[in-house]
């Protein structure tokens, strides 16, 4: 019998300052799923018109990054405000990267205007798109602003009530993806709604993992998401639905569209191995901290395969 390991006396690496803490809080690894969206969705659309680039333009193709980038950065900054604010982030109870309000790194009122300036640049991105493109693409950018705030902000948090994984799949699935074809076109395809749906579960899977790390946490503080109110086993079969399932659809997706091409997104298969295999091996606490980095590698990695063969193909 081997006596248990002593525990480790390495001190905490320090906390970041100065701008490196705003890029902390900015949670650069959730941004992939802001991207794989508008650059599949733009793919989507090359060559449905004439024209460089295979009709799709450039300046509607960064407006359209720009909306995504932003509002999730201050889906992001908001979180953190709201949950500083309600002790959810506190760093004794929770396993996870440090937060600005939860960790003191900044006051609740820097993270706040943090969070607006970052919704602004959200409606600055958008603006050229509302005036050029179609007005009515004004209303999804105040759903998109509204979801972002109210995710766990508000009286009564959609994300504390286990909401959260819908508004993930709707915003940074669809929405962004057959929203992104639309802007190129004008119009909307069964192509995009199929892309959507599959880059959606992975940005999905994304959040999944997140509250299946924080369960223990979660449950103390409160904070009712759906991995709290199904449970861990559920979880993690939920889990690997969402990271299997985009998988399974690329042959659809690319028979149906006429660019067989597409079919180079089967090997994101490869890099979703690794973390599939840690979440069905009962992973816990810290060590689902690098399963986060790789769902979201699995899904930029999806995303992009997918374009170039809809891209070429297109």
């Amino acid at each position: 019998m081997t006596s248990p390991a002593a525990p480790s006396t390495e001190p905490n690496p320090p906390l970041p300052t100065n701008w490196k803490k705003w890029i902390l809080g900015a949670r650069p690894r959730t941004l992939p799923t802001a991207v794989a969206p508008v650059i599949l969705g733009t793919a989507a659309a090359a060559g449905v018109s004439a024209g460089a680039f295979k009709g799709v333009q450039l300046w509607v193709l960064f407006c359209a990054l720009g909306v995504a980038l932003f509002v999730q950065i201050a889906t992001n900054y908001a979180n953190d405000y709201s949950d500083g604010r309600r002790g959810t982030d506190d760093p004794a109870a929770r396993t996870g990267p440090p937060r600005l309000v939860g960790n003191g790194l900044a006051t609740p009122s820097e993270v706040k205007r943090a969070m607006l300036i970052c919704f602004g640049l959200t409606a600055l991105c958008g603006l050229p798109l509302v005036l050029f493109v179609d007005w009515k693409l004004i209303f999804v950018g105040i759903a998109a602003i509204a979801a972002g705030w109210f995710y766990t902000g508000g009286n009564r948090p959609y994300g504390y009530a286990g909401f959260g994984e819908i508004f993930v799949f709707v915003f940074f699935g669809l929405v962004a993806t057959i929203g992104s074809y639309f802007v190129q076109t004008q119009s909307l395809s069964w192509l995009s709604f199929g892309s959507g749906m599959a880059v959606g579960c992975l940005a999905t899977a994304l959040l999944v993992v997140n509250n299946l790390r924080d369960i223990p946490g979660d449950t103390i503080a409160g904070k009712k998401t759906l991995a709290v109110r199904i449970g861990e086993r559920a979880t993690r079969i939920l889990y690997v639905a969402l990271m299997v399932l985009p998988i399974l659809v690329v042959p659809l997706l690319a028979g149906l569209s006429g660019r067989p091409l597409g079919a180079l997104a089967l090997l994101a298969i490869v890099p979703a191995r690794q973390p599939i295999t840690q979440v069905l091996s009962a992973a816990r606490g810290p060590a689902l901290i690098p399963v986060l980095a790789r769902t979201s590698q699995v899904q930029i990695v999806y995303a992009v395969l997918l374009s170039v063969g809809l891209w070429i193909g297109g």
